[in-house]
């Protein structure tokens, strides 16, 4: 119906040209045209129209009766807002299909009527919700349907409704894979055999008499409930077993869309209860707003977007959180360490940058190049993680996890900002000596290396580039924050993979396969398959999401000169190193504008490196622990009192009387941790 449509008519001239006479059509155009009349119009003066002109009144409400008296609504109950495919992908491209092409409804059902006279049912559904509870009832009361939910054809419809939805639960947590995520029930009845049956006799006592009501005090009523408590509490000991078992895109949705099922069989079920006169009307009107409601969500793509990663990110960001732990240092020891590890990952990076200008200057394509930059890239990373050094830039991804671990906790939230303020502040000076023994290293030891090829083949190696690599270090002249924001987004996606791939082994059990592996233990013995079962499940995460780095890191320049786009990476450790590189090439003679302002932009590609990295990792790890953003806006201005009364724990460890808090809040996070596991 197109929106010129509204403004056609008003209420009063539909209502006389369908409804002056006794309108025997079951067309559903009359009431499409009411409809939008009424959506243009304000509502009580179409309320009053209805009490003066009592004859289009009782036509109106014979109308009505006519149109819905076999017209069946349960597609809107069973099929409405509720996933229709076990996997995220396949529904997706369901809702997206029919959001361009919306499906054809069945033409003699509740759920194509609404189709058809609602242009948009969120936006009408929020206009009906706007109009005052008592003009809902008046109208109600005019139209004869304020004790609709009383009349056996109703019932019947909603029974079957909850018929269909069951046997649809009892196949879906019938799922061999869905009975793993919760053991604890293998003992115990099956809570949804055990409603489905009761359901039955409702159904069976309903065909002996349609007549029949319950109330809340209702023996059914009261079993239904105790097994619908018990089929919910099922899918949320899955859905917490998670973390101890790993789980799934196609489990998790499952156990989404048969929560979502119970939720909808309790709506249902909540409809049939009078208790007292005034439910009639009450669940009448619950009703209609149920079906309208369930429909304005039915092609929501951003709702399952929300539901259905939100468990698997909670459980990426709990196991990159595990690792995260370890790149905060609480000591002077500590700090000491980290900055050796640092400085170790500098070490190889000069090494890597000299490698990477020795494959820019030889011949070949795109594709070469890309591949041969990938190479060194992931080659580096896994061996900076293999031999215990550190990346400065992959600890955000880590350490967000962490933070927000700890920020869960209720107690921290609420009582104990200054605690986590100076935990904030343990982290900043991790983050900050990583990068100072990354940067201090990565410069002389590329400078040493083309000195030394220098020496050797009599060739200065980086002239040719040294122009453009001082270029891609000025700030004002390149685009380094983009591409420092590149890298960023790049550091946040190999944390994901990380903590995917270490799901994905808890999931399938992978390290207990390596382990019983009888091909392994037979060639090369049960000891042998332990170790590498213990080596698997330990390395083998770090390992993917270091190689996946590196492929990201390298083909993103060739890919954006195929693409004829403006993109590449900037990563502060291998700046440092280019530095080095450009400043030999140019044999150290620059202007001071051109030394001091690559110097500048190194920092400034390692703040937004991190910024990007850590914010992602920080939303993601927020957002899936449903941490409250209220509380933590009050947390960040806490950090920020605490910095400017601080300023110097931020950057080298001075012991503190909230050392012994701030240990309390870690070991707070650690154990919940535990608990989930």
């Amino acid at each position: 119906m197109p929106m010129f449509y509204r403004s056609k008519y008003n209420f009063n001239t539909v209502l006389k040209e369908h409804f002056s006479f006794k309108n025997e059509t079951i067309s559903q155009e009359p009431l499409r045209e009411v409809f939008l009349s009424v959506m243009k119009s304000d509502f009580d003066m179409f309320l009053a129209y209805l009490k003066n002109n009592e004859e289009i009144t009782n036509n109106f409400k014979y109308y009505l009766h006519r149109l819905f008296e076999k017209m069946p609504f349960n597609l809107s109950l069973t099929e409405a807002a509720i996933l229709t495919e076990n996997g995220f992908y396949s529904e997706l491209k369901k809702r997206v299909l029919d959001k361009i092409l919306p499906a054809v409804e069945h033409e003699g059902s509740v759920s194509h009527l609404v189709d058809s006279i609602s242009i948009n049912t969120q936006k009408d559904l929020k206009y009906i919700k706007s109009i005052p509870e008592n003009e809902i009832d008046e109208l109600f009361n005019l139209l004869g349907i304020d004790r609709m939910i009383s009349k056996p054809s109703v019932k019947r419809e909603l029974l079957f409704s909850m018929n269909i939805l069951s046997w649809r639960v009892i196949g879906g947590a019938s799922d061999v894979e869905v009975l793993k995520m919760a053991p604890e029930y293998k003992n115990f009845d099956n809570p949804f055999d055990a409603f489905n049956r009761e359901l039955d006799i409702l159904i069976e006592n309903f065909k002996e008499n349609p007549e029949i009501e319950i109330n809340s005090k209702s023996e059914s009523y009261k079993q239904l409930k105790i097994y619908l408590r018990q089929c919910l509490e099922f899918i949320n000991v899955a859905f917490k077993n998670a973390s101890k078992y790993g789980i799934s895109g196609r489990v998790n949705q499952s156990l989404l869309k048969n929560q979502q099922q119970l939720e909808r069989l309790s709506d249902i079920l909540n409809l049939l209860i009078i208790d007292k006169e005034e439910d009639y009307l009450k669940n009448s009107k619950q009703l209609v707003f149920n079906i309208l409601k369930y429909k304005s969500h039915k092609n929501n793509v951003s709702e399952l977007f929300s539901d259905s990663t939100r468990l698997i990110s909670h459980l990426i960001t709990t196991h990159t959180s595990e690792i995260g732990t370890h790149y905060i240092t609480s000591n002077r020891k500590d700090y000491i360490k980290m900055f050796m590890g640092a400085s170790g990952g500098g070490v190889i990076v000069g090494a890597l940058c000299m490698l990477k200008l020795l494959y820019g200057n030889a011949e070949g394509s795109e594709f070469s190049h890309a591949f041969m930059y990938a190479f060194n890239y992931a080659m580096g990373f896994t061996m900076i993680y293999l031999m215990g050094f550190t990346l400065a830039t992959k600890q955000p991804a880590m350490t967000a996890a962490t933070m927000a671990q700890v920020l869960s906790d209720e107690a921290t939230t609420k009582n104990n900002y200054l605690a986590f303020a100076h935990l904030v502040s343990k982290l900043f000076r991790s983050q900050f000596i990583a990068f100072i023994g990354n940067v201090l290293l990565a410069f002389p030891v590329s400078l040493a290396i083309v000195y030394g090829l220098d020496v050797i083949f009599n060739q200065n190696f980086a002239v040719d580039k040294a122009d453009k690599l001082l270029k891609d270090l000025d700030v004002f002249k390149s685009k380094a924050i983009l591409h420092a924001c590149i890298a960023g987004f790049f550091l946040f996606i190999s944390g994901l993979i990380s903590g995917k791939v270490t799901n994905n082994a808890v999931f399938y059990k992978i390290p207990k396969r390596i382990e019983k592996n009888p091909f392994i233990n037979y060639f090369f013995g049960a000891k042998f398959a332990k170790g590498l079962s213990k080596y698997y499940k330990k390395n083998w995460g770090g390992i993917l999401s270091n190689i996946w780095f590196g492929v990201f890191m390298g083909v993103t320049a060739p890919i954006g000169y195929f693409l004829g786009l403006d993109l590449d990476i900037r990563h502060i450790t291998f700046a440092s190193g280019n530095f080095a590189l450009g400043l030999y090439g140019k044999g150290f003679q620059v202007d001071a504008y051109t030394f001091w302002i690559s110097f500048i932009t190194i920092f400034i590609i390692g703040f937004f490196n991190f910024l990007v990295s850590f914010g992602l990792s920080m939303f993601l790890a927020f957002r899936s622990r449903k941490v409250n953003f209220g509380e933590v806006r009050l947390i960040v201005l806490g950090i920020i009192r605490y910095f400017l009364k601080n300023p110097a724990r931020f950057f080298i460890p001075i012991k503190s009387s909230l050392d012994d808090s701030a240990r309390d809040l870690m070991k707070g996070a650690t154990s919940t941790k535990s608990e989930d596991h």
